[in-house]
């Protein structure tokens, strides 16, 4: 299968202005900023991206904004967490008429459905699009597990479904099992945050998709693997790592990130909207010493 979509695709964050508006000028900053960087592709919409704060009119300005600024410089892949079968497929539909490249889709996490449902859920999504869909195995977030088997069989069953993005810990030997179990159907990402980017990468992984603050960090790292030097790699790596950390902390990663991007001058706002939390005057202070370590100016 030929591989489109492989190495770093930061999840773009969503700047809002203090009032809670999307700030469509910070978007597309962030958007420039990420690609001269190095990234590889772009993803929006994802948890990083507080997806799941945004109304639907919202998604549809901003998926134009960026593939319209993007202009084919990268790939966009579209985050979906519909949670019904027939509003995902709508909703992936719409992405694809927008121009995303790919498709990032959780399973449903409401009424959580057994395998036959979930394969269900994807081929109807499948059927309705004709660019390729990334299944997202996260179940801390969707509480639906999706075993190594389950993820093969929908790779070879239907049709547009090429990719997974593996957030199930561990990550590496899910890597590993579930590449032994598709034989060659499925390529696979990584996620959360590039916690175990050098050990994915080791067994397989096609690429990651962490936050949008360190992916000068992440390419790096990403070229240094392809380029065999897994010294440099895991120099890097370590550097970064007190900054990962920090940034895995649930509801408070997002916070962390854009206060950077603002120190960065990127965006003009750290404002996240609820339920996602700010850190506190203790959280900031920390924050700005681990990112007089790992980033520089």
């Amino acid at each position: 299968m030929h591989c489109t979509f492989a190495g770093v695709f930061p999840i773009l964050v969503t700047p809002f202005l203090d009032n809670g508006r999307v700030d469509f000028e910070s978007q597309l900053r962030v958007v420039d900023h990420m690609l001269a960087q190095g990234a590889h592709g772009l993803g929006a919409f994802g948890n990083a991206g507080e997806g799941y704060t945004l109304l639907h009119s919202e998604k549809r300005r901003l998926l134009d904004a960026i593939v319209n600024h993007v202009n084919g410089r990268a790939p966009v892949i579209a985050g979906v967490g519909a949670t019904g079968s027939d509003s995902a497929v709508e909703a992936c539909r719409e992405a694809e008429g927008q121009g995303a490249a790919g498709l990032m889709v959780l399973p449903p996490y409401y009424l959580r459905p057994d395998a036959e449902g979930l394969r269900f859920f994807f081929s109807a999504i499948s059927d309705a699009v004709s660019i390729p869909i990334m299944v997202q195995d996260a179940p801390m977030l969707s509480q639906v597990s999706m075993p190594p088997n389950l993820l093969a069989r929908m790779a070879s069953e239907i049709e547009h479904v090429e990719y997974a993005k593996v957030e199930a810990p561990p990550t590496a030997p899910k890597i590993s099992s579930t590449l032994a179990a598709a034989n060659g159907t499925l390529t696979l990402f990584g996620g959360l945050n590039g916690q175990f980017l050098v050990e994915e990468w080791q067994r397989g992984a096609r690429g990651t998709m962490p936050a949008s603050d360190m992916t000068e960090l992440y390419v790096t790292i990403w070229n240094a693997l392809e380029g065999g030097d897994s010294e440099e790699a895991w120099n890097v790596f370590r550097r970064a790592l007190p900054l990962i950390r920090f940034e895995l902390q649930p509801g408070l990663g997002v916070s962390a990130v854009k206060h950077n991007l603002v120190h960065a001058g990127v965006i003009r706002s750290a404002r996240v909207r609820h339920p996602t939390r700010s850190l506190d005057v203790s959280g900031l202070r920390e924050l700005a010493a681990l990112r007089s370590l790992v980033l520089t100016d």
